[in-house]
This record gives structure tokens, C-alpha cells and sequence, in this order.
């Protein structure tokens, strides 16, 4: 390999750990952001508001500070540089009485005289202090002497010593002279416009939250086959909007349900009608085995034509209401042991969940009825947390192939060995019972069971 290829090789190296790199920084940071609206929105508002009062600052600190402490600086070094002239142009003045006078008077600097040997040693100089390094530029430029200065010793005071030819000038200099000392008031007023600002941002978001956290609830609420008592259109054009729509729909679902209903209810009563006429007929026959065999058949068709009813009308009738789970599996277990099937049940939790009784207890008891058609034992098992509903029957049966458990969820299918057939053998017990699970927001999945044969579960959202 020559030194070519082994640059590249280690090119694409190195690129690729910059890209993994990259990718996980990038997952890091979608892991570390918001999920809900109102926490993006907040962010999208706040992100802009922070990088603008940085730049603000940056600008005003970097320019307007700079430069008014330059200046002011430069002010009081020339003063200084003054100071000097008169001190060196007036040697009669053995006390330096002059000098002492005109800096106070005149300048507001207070002098004193030292003795050469006094001048302390450099100390080290503060790293952010902008006017430590621009009165330390401007005394070297003006009057290019040793010197020495102290902008932190005291608080309202800067101290400069400055060493001449027979002795040293101490001089004290107000701080607010020599530096633009208004930080505090612009820092308070930035970050308490900013707070202002973010406190009508979340109250403002907030009231245009909640219209859209109304419509999730209410289209979820309608979804488990719930009422929805009282809503109606708020915040935004655009969300109204969308509720509006909401309730139409809801309207328009809600009235082919009722025509779907009454076009059943009429259908039920016709032919229950035609049913009853030969039940008297066939009582008028008299006792034969022919006439049995018809009165069998008759109430097959009788079973068959309440599974396909109740299929089509999917118990939409019903209202929710709460109901105690532990006491309802213990229902279902009475009726599979009084059949003779050995059954267990179990469940963890509050027990109390809201549901359409009826419609949930023929979802149950379809599935509990087709585990005892193919199996000696059944388990059943309820668990519920804050938020889902999740009931196991499992049993030990021959179980179905993996290949063929969403198939068996198919209306009218029947196969030798499924074992989605009901009573009336019309094929329908698992397409009801998952139709009433999906009516009430969840679904019924199936899977091994632990003991052996199936595992059929059902997981609404409570």
C-alpha cells in the first residue's frame, strides 16, 4: 500500500468517526428536546429571544463599553501626564503642595508621593478587566514611565503608581472616571424585559394549547366510544377550524351509525317474525324426528342471524360506564368452571375501569369460549396502569399457526382446525371480539401462551 492510499484510508478513518460522531450528538440532542407542542413552541420563541440579547449584549459591551472606557481612560491618564509636567516644571514646590492642590480641585484625583523604594511588584492582572488593560495600554502610550496599578483592590477606587525620576506618584482615581460602570443597570433591564417578555410568551401559548388539547381529548374520548359533553370550537382560526371539522365528522359517523342501527333493528325484527312463524308452525306438526331436526335447525338460525346482528351492530348502543374488572373476570371464570374447563384469574392493579359492560363481556367471553372449545385449562390475567387496560387468556390448547392469527380475525372465515368459530359456528367470535376492542380505542393480538397453546390479549386505553 503506498503512502497515497494509506493517507486516504486514514481520510475516510477519520471521516467516518466525524460522522458518528455527528449522528450521536444529533440522536443526544432529539433525545434531549421536547415532544409536545408547547415545549417546541416555547423553545422556538425563547432560542431567537437568547441569541438576540446575546448579540445585543456583545455589541453593546464589546463596542459602546469599550469604547467609553477607552476614552475615560485616556482622560485620566492625560490628567496624570499633566500632573507630571507640573510636578517636573515646578521644583520649588518642595512640599508638592501645588500639585496635590490642583489634582483634587481641578481633577478629582487624589495624590501622594512615595518613596522609589515603595513601588510594589506587578501583580497578576484580571483576565475579563477592560479597564485594567485599557488604562495600562494608555499609560504606556502617554507617559512611558513604570507604573503600576490596582483596579481591584477597592471597590470604588482604582490606585496608579507611577514611578519618576526621585520618587513615585501615587494616584487615586474614582472608578466611575475611568469606567463605564452602568452593567448592573443594563444587565437588569435585559434579563427583566426578557422575563416579561417569556411570561406573556407562556401565558400566550398556553391559552392556544389548551383549545388543541381539548380537540386530542375529544376526538380520543370519542374514539373509545365515549360522549363528548361539551365541547366546542376555541383558540385560533386554524383550530377551530379543525374542531369544526371534528364535530362534523363526528356527526356524520354518529348518523350512519343510527341508520345502521334502525336498517338492523328492522331487518332483526323481520326475520325474527319469519322465525316465530315456523317455531308455531313446526309445534303444530306434532313430535317426529324430522320435525326436531327442523326445530334444531330453526334455532341455528336463530343464533346465526343474532351473531351476524350483533356483529354488524357492534354494541354501539351502549353506554360506558365504570366497571369493576377483578369482580368481572371472576364472572368468567364461574362460567368456564360450571362448563367444566379448570380456570385461574388474576389481576393487578385498580379495578375499576370504564367500559361498555355488555359489549366488553362478549369480547371477553368469546375469546374465554374459544380457548374451552380447544383446551382443558385457561388463565386469565388482568393487568391495568395509569394508562392501558391489558387481559391475557391463555390456555393449552392446540394453539393456531403463526402464519394464520391475523387471518382468523377475518368475518365469516372458518377453517378445520382455526379456532375462531362461536357457538352458532358462523366464524365471527374473534371478529366481534376485537371489533369491540377497537370500539373502546385497543386491539386483541395473539401469540404463544406460556402454559402451552394460545395467548389471546386485549389492551384498551383507560
Amino acid at each position: 500500500m503506498t503512502s497515497l492510499d494509506l493517507g486516504l484510508a486514514r481520510l475516510r478513518t477519520a471521516a467516518g468517526h466525524v460522522s458518528s460522531a455527528w449522528d450521536w450528538f444529533g440522536r443526544w440532542l432529539k433525545s434531549m428536546m421536547p415532544t409536545g407542542l408547547y415545549g417546541r413552541a416555547l423553545i422556538i420563541i425563547i432560542a431567537p429571544m437568547v441569541v438576540l440579547q446575546s448579540v445585543v449584549a456583545f455589541v453593546f459591551m464589546e463596542r459602546h463599553w469599550d469604547t467609553v472606557t477607552r476614552r475615560l481612560s485616556a482622560a485620566v491618564t492625560q490628567d496624570i501626564a499633566a500632573l507630571i509636567d507640573v510636578y517636573g516644571s515646578y521644583p520649588q514646590d518642595a512640599d508638592r503642595a501645588t500639585v496635590r492642590r490642583i489634582a483634587l480641585e481641578r481633577l478629582g484625583l487624589s495624590v501622594d508621593f512615595l518613596p522609589v523604594s515603595e513601588m510594589p511588584p506587578p501583580g497578576p492582572k484580571p483576565f475579563f478587566s477592560l479597564l485594567d488593560q485599557a488604562l495600562s495600554q494608555e499609560i504606556s502610550r502617554q507617559i512611558r514611565r513604570p507604573f503600576w496599578i490596582d483596579t481591584v483592590g477597592r471597590s470604588n477606587l482604582v490606585e496608579i503608581r507611577i514611578r519618576l525620576d526621585d520618587t513615585v506618584m501615587r494616584v487615586f482615581a474614582l472608578r466611575s472616571a475611568a469606567y463605564a460602570s452602568n452593567s448592573e443597570i443594563f444587565l437588569f433591564w435585559m434579563v427583566g424585559t426578557s422575563l416579561v417578555l417569556l411570561t406573556v410568551a407562556i401565558i400566550f401559548l398556553r391559552n392556544q394549547i389548551k383549545p388543541i388539547l381539548r380537540l386530542a381529548d375529544a376526538a380520543e374520548s370519542f374514539g373509545k366510544g365515549r360522549e363528548v359533553p361539551g365541547f366546542r370550537p376555541r383558540g385560533a382560526r386554524e383550530v377551530r377550524r379543525a374542531a369544526l371539522a371534528f364535530i362534523e365528522m363526528k356527526r356524520r359517523v354518529e348518523r350512519t351509525m343510527e341508520q345502521r342501527t334502525t336498517m338492523l333493528a328492522g331487518v332483526s325484527h323481520d326475520l325474527r317474525t319469519v322465525l316465530t312463524r315456523f317455531k308455531l308452525e313446526l309445534a303444530l306438526l306434532g313430535n317426529s324426528a324430522e320435525v326436531e331436526a327442523l326445530k334444531k335447525d330453526v334455532d341455528e338460525m336463530g343464533r346465526m342471524l343474532e351473531a351476524y346482528l350483533a356483529f354488524a351492530r357492534g354494541d354501539m348502543g351502549e353506554q360506558p360506564a365504570p366497571t369493576d374488572m377483578a369482580a368481572f373476570l371472576d364472572e368468567l371464570k364461574s362460567d368456564a368452571e360450571r362448563n367444566g374447563h379448570k380456570t385461574t384469574v388474576a389481576f393487578y392493579g385498580h379495578p375499576i375501569v370504564t367500559v361498555r359492560p355488555a359489549a366488553f363481556r362478549r369480547c371477553l367471553g368469546n375469546l374465554v369460549s374459544n380457548a374451552a372449545r380447544f383446551a382443558t385449562s385457561i388463565a386469565i390475567t388482568g393487568h391495568r396502569d395509569h394508562r392501558w387496560l391489558t387481559l391475557t387468556v391463555d390456555d393449552d390448547g392446540p394453539g393456531i399457526p403463526q402464519d394464520m392469527r391475523e387471518e382468523v380475525f377475518r368475518p365469516f372465515l372458518r377453517l378445520d382446525d382455526a379456532r375462531n368459530q362461536d357457538e352458532g359456528g358462523t366464524g365471527l367470535g374473534l371478529a366481534i371480539a376485537r371489533d369491540i376492542a377497537r370500539a373502546h380505542g385497543g386491539d386483541i393480538t395473539l401469540s404463544e401462551s406460556p402454559i402451552g397453546g394460545l395467548r389471546a390479549s386485549v389492551r384498551i386505553p383507560v
